[in-house]
């Protein structure tokens, strides 16, 4: 199942999360002890705050109490991956630390809780700077870590929480922001769970979740949802079809297999073992399950049937969110026209010519194959997720339809990318560096950092809502935002009736 993704209350707790007033200075008091954090200007950031304590393969449980007042002004450590999204990677298991970026001034601001992407295996809360996001947004903002791979989302018979530890850590890190969010200045009543990528999928994956109910109040999707998956060899070739979410038995028999390679007959063994030891099997476990106490059904089932949190929810995809895979599909070239012509037949078979005549691969093979991968992958299934979520609440659907967004890697590209998955982060995050935006393009990342601090607020963005009688669809380029018919311009139809 390799992936390459580029880039998941106590009464008290809110009362005391109200009452705090907020100096406009660097030292915030939680339930837990005081922090000092660093004043920037027009923010406050606190970073490296512990939510939880986590034990290998167990729930997370709530930090300790400390006295004195503790220095909040460097990340806590990433969760453990192989390198990649951080050049060194990472093998701390001590890692459930979140960041919380406020205006300088803030009281009973909207709140964002941000989970990060990364396949679900690598990434971490503190590589999305939100000064921007904060400041401009008026809001408070926290990113957050959670478990990896298979730190995140291992499982074998027996293991009570198999293939959900990752989503527990997203839990439990919404219950400290509601005890503790006050403190610096937040609305604990008011809690917008978003994110981006394998954070959109957990948030999908949260708000079908039981054990997540009450825990938030809004919710945000940018590229993932209930209904993620792929077909045979859509990203590389050999790949095997498959969707996000697993059923926990097929997890379990997985985790028996990789013991049993591991040389370890049961659970103690493997949580003898040294991190470092476990991690040539980190990309093994990167698919959270159901069928658990975390999630009883598959999400997808669960939209399709009405079974999820009543949140109003914003939700969308970019234009071109396959490109970068179609940009590396020979060999790290772009896909050539033999290839796009074998991929093809292996993949669709008898359907093969229907889906060239739709995707024709004249003028380029390799973008006509990311069409086909953001149409099939991405964008069709955001949007049947919204047709399931518009029968019960409110939906706001957008598309990000930049064509020519700061990118991403410093490697220069092969072929254009277009708006290419994650590459709407640059409207929100600085990334890094600070992006490096035409004047158009610095319009609209402001125009989206106050419609989604709008919808963090109130609930409603701005522009018209997704409904059953009206699917509408905003799309966010330089100086032209308008609907778009999403389902015609991706082929949704033709999808569907491929299933």
């Amino acid at each position: 199942m390799k992936r390459r993704w580029l880039v998941p209350l106590v009464a008290a707790g809110l009362l005391a999360g109200t009452t705090a007033a907020v100096a406009d200075d660097s030292v915030v008091h939680t339930r837990y002890g005081a922090l000092r954090g660093e004043v920037n200007g027009h923010t406050r950031v606190f970073e490296g705050i512990q939510y939880a304590v986590s034990e290998r393969w167990r729930e997370p449980k709530p930090p300790k109490r400390w006295d004195g007042t503790r220095q909040a002004t460097e990340p806590g450590p990433a969760c453990a991956q192989l390198p990649g999204e951080l050049p060194q990677g990472s093998t701390s298991e001590d890692c459930l630390y979140l960041n919380v970026t406020t205006p300088a001034k803030a009281r009973n601001k909207p709140v964002i809780v941000w989970v990060h992407g990364g396949g679900f295996y690598m990434g971490a809360g503190s590589n999305y700077d939100a000064r921007r996001f904060a400041e401009q947004g008026d809001a408070v903002v926290v990113t957050v870590n959670y478990r990896l791979g298979i730190f995140g989302f291992f499982g074998m018979p027996g293991l009570e929480g198999s293939g959900t530890f990752g989503l527990m850590d997203q839990q439990a890190a919404l219950k400290w922001v509601r005890e503790n969010i006050g403190a610096f200045g937040g609305d604990p009543r008011n809690v917008t769970l978003a994110g981006q990528s394998a954070g959109a999928m957990s948030v999908c994956a949260q708000l079908t979740s039981p054990e997540a109910a009450g825990l938030f109040d809004r919710a945000v999707m940018q590229s993932g949802s209930c209904a993620s998956g792929w077909l045979d060899n859509f990203e590389y070739r050999g790949e095997v079809a498959a969707t996000i979410f697993q059923p926990v038995k097929a997890l379990e028999e997985h985790g028996t297999e990789i013991a049993h390679e591991l040389k370890c007959a049961d659970l103690a063994c493997l949580r003898g073992m040294k991190a470092e030891e476990l991690m040539p099997q980190h990309l093994a476990f990167i698919q959270p399950a159901y069928g658990t106490e975390v999630l009883p059904m598959y999400p997808g089932k669960a939209i399709r049937e009405g079974q999820f949190h009543r949140v109003p929810v914003l939700s969308g995809t970019t234009k071109n969110e396959a490109t970068p895979w179609a940009a590396a599909y020979d060999g790290g070239k772009p896909m050539s026209a033999e290839t796009f012509e074998a991929v093809v037949k292996e993949t669709f078979g008898e359907q093969a010519n229907e889906v060239k005549a739709l995707y024709p691969p004249e003028k380029s093979a390799a973008l006509a194959w990311a069409a086909v991968v953001t149409d099939r992958m991405w964008s069709c299934t955001q949007y049947e997720t919204a047709k399931g979520l518009a029968s019960k609440t409110r939906v706001y659907e957008y598309e990000f339809a930049d064509p020519n967004p700061p990118k991403l890697s410093p490697i220069p590209p092969q072929m254009p990318l277009g708006a290419q998955h994650a590459s709407d982060l640059w409207d929100f995050f600085d990334l890094g560096r600070a992006p490096m935006f035409t004047d158009a393009q610095q319009r609209l990342s402001q125009k989206m950092i106050r419609d989604w601090s709008a919808f963090a607020r109130t609930g409603i963005s701005g522009w018209p809502r997704f409904t059953a009688n009206r699917e509408h669809v905003q799309s966010f380029a330089p100086d032209d935002i308008r609907p778009v018919d999403l389902a015609a311009e991706h082929h949704c139809e033709f999808w569907k009736e491929r299933e």
